[in-house]
């Protein structure tokens, strides 16, 4: 069978995670060319991952230890909601299971009993995860492993990622893109570079950020905004010199028009503002995030503007886009890099080995949708279900209209303590539980089924597992001793 030619238009997170992967698992029938230029900028904010960004890795036999050295990676097992709710109020979204349900009801039908009871403590008490975070601890258990994602450099991720793709055998090629060549069925047929060289390809791969230069200048594929539900559409992001030793979760502080990130390497941090700029001026979102910043600043402040959305179809014809070409949700809890690693799985599942098939397409574009749209749906959780009304920023998002999916999905959480997670959901029933109790979301009712235990029961049933969690946190090291002993980038 012929190779076809797959040509990635774009460099940065997208496009080498997109080279090195399609090369390593199933480039014996592709030849993969890699355009970028160095001219041209790439975002390189995406330093956050969530749990599942490790599957790849699996996939492509990445040493873990050797990968967090090169990209001055450090450990997350969450993220610290701080001003949220209302403005003094903190909880963190932790990775990894509260407690333990059973086949009818979550952990949280009987915590929610045992609350009533007065026998429950804090909910984050039963997870070691969060309680490791709070401390400041991390470490591999054999008994308990956590479950953790990383803080990594992006810039530094897309260099060990081009490393890796070229020793599979991609090709990279610098220049800027002039002209893009379309067959008579408005296929994509070549890109043709400032220089004059033509590159034809029998598969393109956008991943060229907000420009969407193939997806969008080139097939004129229309994106649906979702700025009415999510109004924040700028950010500022900086870097400034580590003035401590780092902590293993995301900090993620709710301001009056918007939230601030700080995102912990193991030299540096990685810092930004989002904001809305319907409720402030640039100038004036710049000073908020400078005035709260520790540390020497490292880079010059880099203003973002973006809109929050996906395409209508993220695969046509003979061109996929992958990263922000595709679509963007703002950073709130690091999906960015999880959405590109989505979208790389199942081009590979969908790869059209024989031709473009259309029911490929279909099925890559359902699924795509079908993810971006419950991502949009927990993120837009964290602004409506809020106690704040101290600025027209709040005021709007906790009054405005909200997607019916989410609108039923609180309502039978705020009725019966239920939640269901959706195949297709990367957050499961634990996120949406600890996101829902922390909004300050309280279920008015339990599962009866939580009354086949006596209260005696009960009561020893939290205590165990209250226990197991001080436990396992107990035997773990210091974060910072383990980042030293296990991948230290000095």
């Amino acid at each position: 069978m012929k190779k076809q030619n797959v040509i990635i238009v774009g460099g940065g997170t997208a496009g080498w995670m997109c080279a090195a992967a399609l090369s390593k698992l199933i480039g014996n029938r592709l030849n993969i060319t890699l355009v970028e230029s160095e001219q041209i900028g790439t975002i390189g904010v995406g330093e956050a991952t969530v749990p599942t960004f490790l599957t790849l890795h699996r996939l492509l036999k990445i040493d873990e230890a050797d990968f967090l050295s090169k990209v001055q990676g450090t450990i997350k097992l969450g993220i610290s909601f701080e001003n949220w709710r209302k403005i003094g109020h903190q909880y963190i979204h932790s990775f990894g299971f509260t407690g333990q349900g059973c086949w009818a009801a979550g952990f949280q039908h009987f915590w929610l009993k045992g609350k009533q009871l007065g026998v429950s403590e804090d909910y984050g008490d039963y997870t070691p995860e969060l309680k490791a975070a709070k401390e400041n601890k991390f470490g591999f258990l054999k008994e308990a492993p956590l479950h953790y994602a990383y803080h990594i450099d992006a810039g530094r991720y897309a260099t060990f990622l081009r490393h890796l793709a070229e020793r599979e055998g991609v090709t990279r090629i610098e220049g800027i893109v002039q002209e893009v060549g379309q067959r008579e069925d408005g296929a994509i047929k070549d890109i043709v570079l400032e220089s004059g060289q033509v590159i034809e390809g029998d598969f393109f791969v956008d991943c060229t950020g907000f420009a969407g230069l193939l997806i969008e200048k080139t097939l004129k594929t229309e994106f649906e905004t979702w700025q009415h539900w999510l109004p924040c559409d700028r950010a500022i992001a900086v870097q400034t010199a580590a003035t401590e030793t780092p902590i293993p979760y995301t900090r993620s502080i709710a301001h009056g028009f918007g939230w601030q990130w700080r995102i912990p390497l193991q030299e540096r941090v990685g810092n930004g503002l989002v904001f809305s700029s319907e409720h402030v001026s640039d100038d004036e979102a710049q000073a908020t995030l400078m005035s709260n910043l520790s540390g020497e600043t490292l880079i010059e402040p880099r203003l973002i503007r973006f809109k929050t959305g996906q395409r209508c179809q993220h695969w046509r014809k003979n061109c996929v886009a992958i990263g922000l070409s595709a679509g963007f949700l703002e950073p709130l809890e690091s999906t960015s890099i999880h959405l590109i690693q989505r979208a790389i799985i199942r081009l590979m599942q969908l790869f059209p080995h024989d031709g473009n098939q259309e029911s490929e397409r279909d099925e890559f574009n359902r699924q795509m949708r079908e993810e971006f749209e419950l991502v949009r749906d927990f993120i837009i959780l964290h602004y409506h279900a809020t106690e704040r009304d101290d600025s027209r920023f709040w005021q709007h998002v906790s009054s405005m209209a909200i997607p019916e999916t989410l609108k039923q999905k609180i309502n039978l959480f705020r009725q019966t303590g239920n939640i269901f997670q959706n195949v297709a959901d990367v957050f499961g029933e634990n996120s949406w539980s600890q996101v829902m109790l922390g909004q300050g979301i309280m279920p008015a009712a339990y599962h009866p089924i939580v009354d086949m235990m006596d209260d005696t029961e009960l009561a020893n049933f939290l205590r165990h597992h209250q226990q197991r969690v001080d436990q396992i946190v107990s035997s773990l090291p210091a974060h910072e001793t383990f980042l030293r002993q296990y991948c230290s980038s000095r």
